[in-house]
């Protein structure tokens, strides 16, 4: 199985304390076996294949958090929790504008309040000019966001564009020619990164 960049960070002094401890306190060393193989179980970076299907796709595994009207655009919001795969994907094909880091908050990503959280906001300009912007955002556990992209990278739809560490939320804006009845999902619904459409416009594709 693939791993997310910067596993070994987390998994190696767990599993160097779990080799020390099974010689001290075998109990202990078990604890932190488990804990070991909970860290790489959390970088998990399965493969996935887009769809078939026309659509703007998931940029993250999780639930549907977040779908609201901001001004003439509409924001669709995943939050993952501790058991989702943690990379994140691009929900459509194009080039990147600009990656920015915004300095925030450390609330629950689930909560109202995630909106002032640490972001990186990736504003992707799709093959025919519309423009949209992917925001992944920290959560409370979370401490370290890890674009994998930079301004004037090509991307195709479903490429990794980063990953999160420990629960986070990850949002796509989108452009001004979808409306609210143009997203395909709803709240609470699971969705999978680089795989379930999430928002459909047939004048696009």
């Amino acid at each position: 199985m693939k791993f997310a960049p910067g596993y070994r960070r987390f998994a190696l002094p767990v599993f160097l304390g779990a080799a020390v401890a099974a010689f001290v306190f075998p109990p202990a060393g078990f604890v932190l076996l488990a804990v070991g193989a909970f860290v790489l179980w959390f970088f998990r970076d399965p493969e996935r294949t887009p769809p078939n299907e026309p659509g703007v796709i998931s940029p993250a595994d999780g639930r549907v958090s977040v779908i609201r009207e901001e001004g003439d655009r509409v924001r669709v919001g995943v939050f993952m929790n501790v058991t989702d795969v943690h990379v994140n994907r691009a929900p459509v094909s194009g080039e990147v504008r600009d990656v920015t880091h915004r300095p925030g908050a450390h609330k629950p990503a689930f909560s109202k309040d995630s909106d002032r959280n640490e972001r990186v906001d990736i504003e992707v300009v799709g093959e025919r000019g519309d423009e949209y912007e992917i925001s992944l955002i920290a959560g409370a556990f979370a401490r370290r966001i890890h674009p994998y992209v930079s301004s004037g990278d090509e991307l195709a739809r479903g490429d990794k564009i980063g990953h999160i560490d420990f629960g986070s939320r990850a949002d796509v804006l989108l452009p001004p020619e979808f409306g609210v009845e143009d997203v395909v999902v709803e709240k609470g619904e699971s969705v999978r990164a680089g795989e379930t459409v999430v928002a459909r416009r047939v004048s696009l594709y």
